[in-house]
C-alpha cells in the first residue's frame, strides 16, 4: 500500500498468512478411505468450529494437521510452516489437547508443566512464572503438587491444557476440550477461548456440543464420512439451506443424520 511504513506492511502481512493451511488432505487405511480431500484455512485471530458425528474424520484430520498422523496424500501448513517438511518450526507454534489426553501420571503439576516447557524451550523463568499463572488459571495450584494419576478426569483436562499453552502458542487445536467439566471450568474454558482469539489466536475446535460451537465460533466445518460437507458462518449455512432461521443442530442434522432422524419421526408418529 503506498505511503505505508515497512514495519507495518510487514505486520499485515504477517497476520494475512493462515494460521492453518489444508490443501488435498487425504488419509487412507488399505481400501478404507479415512479423509477425503479436505481443504482448510483457518485465519488468526479465528475460532473455527470443527464438526461432525462419530467416526466422521474429525480426529484422524486433526492428527494430520499436527503431524501425528503422516497424510496419504496433501499438504498441510501451520502459519506458513509446513508439518512434514519444517516439522520444529511448525509444532513450535501449536497446541493440541486431544479428546484424551494421556499425561505423565507420576509427574506432579509443577513437573509436568516444567517438562512441557523444556520441551518448547521456553526460558526456565518465564516457564516459572507462566506455569504459576496457568496453575492459578485453572484452579490447580493447591494440587500442582500432588502426582497427575491421582487428579480426576476434569483436572486432568485442564491440566492438559495449561500444557498446551505454557509457550503461549499461536494455533490451539482442541478435541472435545469440555468433556467431563463441571459447568465453572467449561465456562473457564469458553472465556479463555474468546480472550486467546482477541490476541490472535487461532483455534480449531472439535465438539459434540453444538451449542458450544454456536455461541463460540466464528465459522464452522461439517464433516461427514471423511469428506466436508459444509462450511461457513451461521448466516451463510442458513441461506445454503434455504432457511433463514434454525439452530446449528438443525442444519448438522440435516447434512449428516436427517434422514435417520426422519425415520424415527415416522416409527414413534
Amino acid at each position: 500500500m503506498a505511503g505505508e511504513p515497512d514495519g507495518a506492511a510487514g505486520a499485515r502481512a504477517a497476520t494475512d498468512v493462515p494460521a492453518v493451511l489444508a490443501r488435498g488432505l487425504r488419509k487412507t487405511y488399505g481400501s478404507h478411505v479415512a479423509v477425503e480431500h479436505v481443504d482448510l484455512a483457518v485465519r488468526q485471530g479465528e475460532i473455527l468450529g470443527f464438526l461432525g458425528p462419530n467416526g466422521a474424520g474429525k480426529t484422524t484430520t486433526i492428527k494430520m494437521l499436527t503431524g501425528l498422523l503422516k497424510p496419504t496424500a496433501g499438504t498441510a501448513a501451520i502459519l506458513g510452516h509446513d508439518i512434514q517438511g519444517d516439522p520444529i518450526a511448525a509444532k513450535g507454534r501449536f497446541g493440541y489437547v486431544p479428546d484424551t489426553p494421556n499425561l505423565y501420571g507420576k509427574l506432579n503439576g509443577w513437573e509436568f508443566l516444567r517438562f512441557m516447557a523444556r520441551l518448547y524451550r521456553v526460558p526456565p523463568a518465564r516457564a516459572e512464572h507462566r506455569a504459576a499463572e496457568l496453575l492459578r488459571l485453572f484452579d490447580l495450584t493447591d494440587a500442582a503438587s500432588d502426582l497427575i494419576e491421582g487428579y480426576s478426569h476434569g483436572m486432568q483436562q485442564k491440566m492438559a491444557l495449561a500444557g498446551a499453552l505454557v509457550h503461549d502458542p499461536r494455533v490451539l487445536f482442541l478435541d472435545e476440550p469440555t468433556v467431563g467439566l463441571d459447568p465453572r471450568s467449561a465456562r473457564l474454558i469458553k472465556d479463555l477461548l474468546g480472550q486467546l482469539r482477541a490476541r490472535g489466536v487461532a483455534v480449531v475446535l472439535s465438539t459434540h456440543i453444538l451449542e458450544i460451537a454456536e455461541r463460540l465460533c466464528d465459522r464452522v466445518v461439517i464433516i461427514n464420512k471423511g469428506a466436508i460437507v459444509a462450511s461457513g458462518t451461521l448466516d451463510e449455512l442458513r441461506a445454503r439451506g434455504g432457511a433463514d432461521q434454525g439452530t446449528l443442530e438443525d442444519i448438522f442434522l440435516d447434512l449428516t443424520g436427517g434422514a435417520e432422524y426422519a425415520e424415527i419421526a415416522e416409527v414413534l408418529a
